[in-house]
């Protein structure tokens, strides 16, 4: 049985992942009806934010009585109204005798309230099914509701000593064309992409996500002294919503001279830089939940030197550039003793065809861990 719903909780949070980039700041949700010999009879997905939750996709889509089956979602069933009825509603009128859940939603509004429901009605409720999985799938998610700020990741691609350009500051192509590919990927999964005005200028990347049916996150330039050209790819007029951070000294007059499909946010200083902790706030206030960071090594530094980053996604090539003719990924960074390094925990590692993907999460001290609720 333990194995049975394993296999089913895993099908749920593969049609969860279709969601990506079309359901924020509402969770990633699967759910599979199945019978008592464990035939799928139904399933759906939450395939948009104000849209059907993935336990009433998946009863719509059913073709047969569901009475007496079993439902298995990897989020608690909703309890409320709110863009859509409470699903848990929906479950009991249709007689479903088994409801099985990979972890309790954490938004107060919910949290608990819908197992409680379903078990008053005489439904069976098993839960924690998969629940580290579960709990990954949704950290957007969890972040929003637990600590109120955009929940932030690091992506960059290096030799294997760490290195993201020669110091010519040439970098195609450290990675090979899969690798690239799946960057793309990775685009699709976030509200937003952050990269500083000096990658802007040096590289004139355009930060878009060119993969079947992606959507193009929103962009994100840190430019404190607004150095960037008006006429740079990151400005392109393709229905991408572009901000740019910019010092609170920066007169309203150089602003003009931009594409009126930009917000300049002006940022408190902090040194010669924008206060990225404030920075972080405002643009948490836009709707923004999720962040990808692909700059260069002063600005991954600053992220990680305050605390305020959550995830690394690291590239590596099995290539070789040495001290002396390569740039780090954290350029600048220097710790003297090993007891003073940033620690991380290794989450995951994935072989491409030429490289491989190494994920960890930042070890932060001013909240906890994803856990359970």
């Amino acid at each position: 049985m333990k194995n049975q719903y394993e296999r089913l909780m895993r099908r749920c949070l593969n049609l969860a992942k279709k969601g990506e980039g079309k359901v924020s700041p509402n969770p990633l949700v699967g759910c599979v009806i199945f019978d008592d010999d464990y035939r799928i009879i139904s399933e759906g997905y939450h395939i948009g934010c104000g849209k059907n939750h993935a336990e009433r996709e998946a009863i719509l889509n059913a073709k047969e009585d569901l009475k007496g089956k079993s439902l298995i979602v990897n989020l608690e069933p909703c309890s409320h109204y709110g863009k859509t009825p409470p699903c848990a509603d929906l479950i009991i009128e249709k007689g479903i005798k088994r409801v099985i859940t990979g972890m309790i939603d954490p938004n107060p509004v919910v949290k608990g309230k819908g197992i409680k429901k379903l078990k008053a009605a005489g439904i069976e409720v098993i839960t924690g099914v998969l629940e580290d999985e579960c709990l990954e799938l949704n950290k957007f998610f969890i972040n929003d509701i637990k600590n109120k700020r955009p929940y932030i990741t690091i992506k960059t691609a290096t030799t294997l000593d760490g290195k993201i350009a020669a110091k010519t500051y040439k970098s195609k192509w450290i990675t090979d064309e899969t690798s690239r590919k799946e960057a793309h990927k990775l685009r699709n999964r976030y509200d937003a992409i952050l990269t500083s005005s000096s990658t802007v200028i040096k590289d004139n990347p355009s930060l878009t996500c060119r993969i079947k049916n992606g959507r193009n996150p929103i962009r994100i330039i840190v430019d404190t002294n607004l150095n960037t050209p008006s006429y740079s790819n990151v400005y392109n007029k393709d229905g991408t919503k572009v901000i740019v951070l910019i010092s609170e000294n920066i007169k309203d007059e150089r602003i003009i001279n931009y594409p009126e499909n930009i917000q300049f946010i002006k940022c408190r200083i902090k040194g010669n830089h924008i206060d990225l902790k404030s920075a972080l706030e405002k643009i948490y206030n836009t709707g923004i939940k999720s962040i990808l960071i692909e700059a260069g090594g002063k600005l991954n530094k600053a992220f990680i030197e305050e605390n305020l980053a959550d995830n690394l996604i690291q590239f590596i090539a099995p290539k070789i550039l040495g001290d002396k003719n390569g740039i780090n990924f954290v350029y600048g960074y220097n710790r003297n003793e090993i007891s003073e390094c940033n620690n991380l925990i290794f989450r995951s590692t994935k072989k491409l065809k030429n490289d491989i993907i190494l994920v960890s999460d930042f070890v932060k001290h001013e909240k906890q861990p994803l856990k359970r609720y």
